[in-house]
């Protein structure tokens, strides 16, 4: 009789190591500000699904992660960047810097916002990886950070922005 009671249990416990090991906890450092009470403010009200990719649990405060394997990955507490020649675009009030250096896979951070929110996803599909829209990533996301307070940075248009001086020849 011992047997058969010992069975379901086995059973239960092998079941749970195995839905525990197919999402684990995502490592993710936590930003300097990352205790801001504005970052908690905007954890509580992150969704459970970004651009059809579930959330996922992260390790660090004020950080958050979707997809298996994680392809958003989000730190609130990160320093607001300052002027820069990267692509900053305007998405539901909010304003993001694009770093496409390492394209499909972006970096992106709120650029007028303090404390600043640094997004990392990955646009690109293969075999493991389903990869995400990167305006729907934006669109989803920019509502939650839109609470984040401006600190009067915005994006400029190219052709307004202040040119970067032509290193002087020797």
């Amino acid at each position: 009789m011992l047997r058969r009671r010992s069975i379901p249990a086995l059973v239960l416990a092998s079941a749970t190591l195995v839905l525990a090991g197919c999402a684990g906890t995502v490592n993710v450092p936590a930003a300097p500000q990352a205790n801001a009470p504005e970052c908690a403010d905007v954890m509580v009200r992150l969704p459970q699904s970004v651009a059809g990719a579930e959330r996922r649990w992260t390790d660090s405060q004020a950080t958050a992660a979707w997809g298996d394997p994680a392809t958003i990955i989000l730190s609130c507490g990160v320093a607001s960047p300052g002027p820069t020649t990267l692509r900053c675009e305007s998405v539901a009030g909010v304003d993001w810097v694009i770093d496409e250096s390492e394209a499909p896979r972006f970096r992106v951070v709120t650029f007028g916002r303090t404390p600043a929110v640094e997004l990392y996803f990955d646009t690109e599909s293969s075999e493991d990886v389903q990869g995400v829209s990167s305006r729907e990533v934006l669109d989803e996301l920019s509502r939650v950070v839109s609470r984040l307070p401006r600190d009067g940075g915005q994006c400029v248009e190219r052709s307004e922005a202040t040119p970067v001086p032509s290193p002087v020849e020797p």
